[in-house]
Formats: C-alpha cells, sequence, structure tokens
C-alpha cells in the first residue's frame, strides 16, 4: 500500500512546486525593459545626427525630402527591432529556470518575457524618455535660439492671412482703409477679423464658408487697393495653398503612423523570438548548445 502511494504523493508535490513558481521573472523583465529603452535612445540620437548631416536647405544639395522621409522610416524600423532584440533576448537570458515544465510552455513564457520587455520598453520610451528625444529631434530648431523660438510660436495662418493683405504690385494700400460695413474698425481689428474668421472656419470644414469668403473678398479689396475680382482670385488662391498645405501635412502624419505601426509590429516580434532564443539558450534547448563554464 505504502508503496502504490508514494509515487503519487511525491508527484502531488512536484506538480504544488511548479505551480508556486511565477510564470513571469519580473527582475528579468526590467533589465530587458532599461536595455531596450537605453538602446532606442542611443540609436535615435544617431539617427537624428544622420539626418542632420544629410539634409540642407539648397536645393541642389542634400537628400530630397520623399527620400528623407522614407529613409526615417525604415531607421525607424531597424531602431525598433534591434533594441527590442536586445532587450528581449536578455529577458529570456536571464529569467530564472523553471523544472517540471513541458517545453512547449517554456518557449510560451520566454516569448512572454520579450513582449513584456518591449511592451514596457515601449511605455518607458513614450513617457519618461520622451523629452530627452523631442530635445535631439529638435536640435536644429533649438539652436537657432530666440528665432527659432518665435518662429515656433507663429500660428500658420497668420501667414496665409499676410498673404491677403499683401499690397498689389505697383499699388499702396488706403492708409486709413477700413472694413465694409464696419466704420470705425482700423486694419489691425479687421486683420483680427480675418484671422479668426479663418481659423474657425478651416478647423471645421478646412474651408472658408461662402458668406465668410466673400466678405474676405471685400476686405482685401478694399485693404490692398484691388479690384473686387482681383480680390476674389486671391482669397481663392490663398486657400487652395492653404489647403495644400493642410493635405500635405496630413499625408506626412498618416505616413508616420504607418511607419511607427511597423515599427512597432517589428520590435514585438523581434523581442519575442530573440527572448526564446535567450530563454532555450539559458536551458541549454538551442541547438544543445548547454551553456558550461569555460576552465581558468
Amino acid at each position: 500500500m505504502e508503496a502504490t502511494t508514494y509515487p503519487a504523493t511525491t508527484a502531488r508535490a512536484a506538480v504544488a512546486t511548479v505551480d508556486a513558481q511565477s510564470g513571469v521573472s519580473w527582475p528579468a523583465v526590467a533589465a530587458g525593459t532599461v536595455a531596450a529603452a537605453a538602446l532606442t535612445l542611443l540609436l535615435v540620437a544617431f539617427g537624428a545626427g544622420i539626418g542632420f548631416s544629410s539634409i540642407s536647405p539648397w536645393s541642389d544639395t542634400g537628400v530630397s525630402a520623399s527620400t528623407f522621409e522614407v529613409g526615417t522610416g525604415i531607421y525607424l524600423v531597424i531602431v525598433s527591432v534591434m533594441s527590442s532584440a536586445v532587450g528581449g533576448h536578455l529577458a529570456g537570458r536571464l529569467r530564472t529556470k523553471w523544472t517540471g515544465i513541458h517545453s512547449n510552455e517554456v518557449f510560451f513564457r520566454d516569448t512572454a518575457h520579450g513582449l513584456l520587455a518591449w511592451s514596457f520598453a515601449t511605455l518607458l520610451s513614450a513617457t519618461i524618455l520622451t523629452a530627452s528625444t523631442a530635445y535631439l529631434a529638435n536640435g536644429a530648431a533649438a539652436g537657432a535660439g530666440a528665432l527659432g523660438q518665435a518662429a515656433r510660436s507663429i500660428n500658420p495662418a497668420e501667414l496665409y492671412v499676410d498673404k491677403l493683405f499683401r499690397p498689389a504690385p505697383g499699388t499702396t494700400a488706403p492708409a486709413s482703409a477700413a472694413a465694409p460695413n464696419a466704420a470705425g474698425a482700423n486694419a489691425n481689428q479687421a486683420r483680427n477679423e480675418i484671422l479668426r474668421l479663418w481659423t474657425a472656419d478651416f478647423a471645421k470644414n478646412q474651408d472658408l464658408d461662402a458668406s465668410d469668403k466673400a466678405y474676405v473678398a471685400q476686405v482685401v479689396a478694399a485693404r490692398t487697393g484691388l479690384g473686387q475680382a482681383d480680390a476674389e482670385k486671391r482669397v481663392n488662391d490663398v486657400i487652395t495653398e492653404t489647403k495644400a498645405a493642410l493635405d500635405k501635412t496630413r499625408r506626412g502624419a498618416a505616413k508616420l503612423s504607418f511607419w511607427l505601426t511597423a515599427a512597432m509590429l517589428f520590435g514585438a516580434f523581434a523581442a519575442s523570438l530573440a527572448a526564446a532564443e535567450g530563454g532555450a539558450l539559458r536551458d541549454g534547448t538551442w541547438n544543445d548548445r548547454v551553456l558550461a563554464p569555460r576552465p581558468i
């Protein structure tokens, strides 16, 4: 009787011991997270230096804007894969060894360690490291000093309103021009009114309302000395230019979002795969590569 019950008791004790072990080695995940985040910052700094050296304000030197955008996207993917692979490998390699667990479960836990390390590194980079990466990415603008700061504080709509009120070539705007049906309003008040209309309408429907467009054309004609037809043409041209700039910004943001999505997906896969490799090397199951101390 004792011979038959003793193995069962031992098996239950072994199962209880395995179940009591934590499925996640948090110190290993933390180590992989820190390594991945630090390597990401280093590679972003290196990439920022390459980017600044490859662009130029001169039209006949440096890479084109499209080439720079594609190169930036590819580099983001490379950075994500490299940093995630290093972090995942460390998370799998440094975790504690599980005993009495099926190899499939070990493989799952290793990939989970890599995915957790990638997830925490992504969150850490998006929060704590945001200020550092933004500083590196905007180094050129920061180097411009007060001029760069003033340029960033300008409302883009003000540039288009300035183009609306630019005097026609060979003419001089009336010194005391006032907005129609607004007696006593000075030039600055009229300009501020048009700026508010322009900002509100484009924020609402990416265009000027028909009534606002007619009113803006009247103000432009009064302020610049243009004829009504020429003022309407100028308003339409500036509206077209504004829409083109907004569309370019929208397409650039969409491309950046796609590149970031691709970088994150490739990074998650690389971290999981590297963690599985690191864990297998830790246990000596990766192509029978058993870790043995070297003789001194």
